[in-house]
């Protein structure tokens, strides 16, 4: 599947088959994450990869939103760390989009669980510390997000998009 393809199947899959994901595909997984850009190229976000279903079933208590990460063959972690660039969120936030991509390429489908919440410290901070204590994070790096991934127990019909022209302008705001 070319990369435009998986970016118009894409979807949110919160249910997920009771099937492993291979590990030829968990490493072009990696590799999607690793070839991810950074700013300046430096390597301002880590992964951590849990095949571990107790562990998910721990991470999936993060927030109440993630409950689905509970059935994902996989979770990946994504970590920040603020010290080495000031684009740590960014850097991040493009791996995950470019693990999702990768995923619905394989026909794997992926859901997204926020865990650093830029508008409520508190929350952040305890979702945050919540994941550092299971998986042993340096509190000096930020836990930005888990992505729980697997083979999707249904198939979602295409996404009904608003019009185009809500989001484009030409040259100029407002300019279509």
């Amino acid at each position: 599947m070319d990369v435009l393809a998986a970016i118009q199947k894409r979807r949110e899959i919160t249910a997920f088959k009771e099937l492993p994901i291979s590990e030829t595909d968990l490493g072009k997984l990696t590799m999607a994450l690793y070839q991810s850009p950074t700013g300046n190229n430096l390597p301002s976000r880590e992964f951590i990869v849990v095949t571990n279903k107790p562990l998910l079933a721990q991470l999936s208590k993060t927030t109440p939103y993630m409950r689905w990460l509970e059935q994902a063959a996989i979770g990946v972690v994504i970590i920040g760390n603020e010290e080495l660039s000031k684009y740590w969120l960014q850097d991040a936030s493009i791996a995950g989009g470019y693990l999702w991509l990768a995923a619905t390429s394989l026909g794997l489908g992926a859901a997204w669980g926020a865990v650093y919440h830029s508008e409520d410290h508190n929350e952040s901070s305890q979702r945050e510390n919540y994941v550092r204590d299971l998986l042993n994070i340096p509190a000096k790096l930020r836990v930005v997000a888990i992505l729980g991934l697997g083979y999707p127990a249904s198939d979602p019909p295409p996404k009904k998009m608003y019009a185009e022209d809500t989001v484009f302008h030409r040259n100029s705001f407002g300019l279509r």
